[in-house]
């Protein structure tokens, strides 16, 4: 059983910074594709931002300029750093995975049960 597990979070002050971590857990084989989404209260899932496996990442305009996201294979890790927070980035943030799992030859999409960041002075 594959999981995706999120750490970090929580509640920052506008203009602030907070980090996001994400693993892999399980019969994980391989990650190809690494990412962050976002949903807000009322609204649709959207993407944030993504991170292939040689470690080139990709931002939504909403984010660009003030997120990072990085990668660590060896623990099958994805981290989200997201710097001068705005009240609009107030959301519950999902981790999702293109992974392989031990024994398969094919990717599977997962997700994490998400976590929340909420901006507020």
């Amino acid at each position: 059983q594959v999981q995706l597990v999120e750490s970090g979070g929580g509640r920052v002050q506008p203009g602030g910074a907070v980090g996001l971590s994400c693993r892999g857990t399980g019969n994980v084989a391989n990650i190809r594709m690494m990412g962050w989404y976002r949903q807000k209260v009322g609204e649709g899932r959207e993407w944030i931002a993504d991170i292939t496996k040689p470690g080139v990442a990709t931002y939504a305009a909403p984010v660009r300029g003030r997120a990072r996201v990085t990668r660590d294979d060896d623990r099958n890790a994805a981290y989200l750093e997201l710097r001068n927070v705005e009240v609009g980035d107030t959301a519950r943030y999902y981790c999702h995975a293109n992974v392989l799992r031990t024994g398969s030859d094919t990717y599977e999409e997962f997700w994490g049960q998400g976590i929340e960041i909420t901006v507020s002075g």
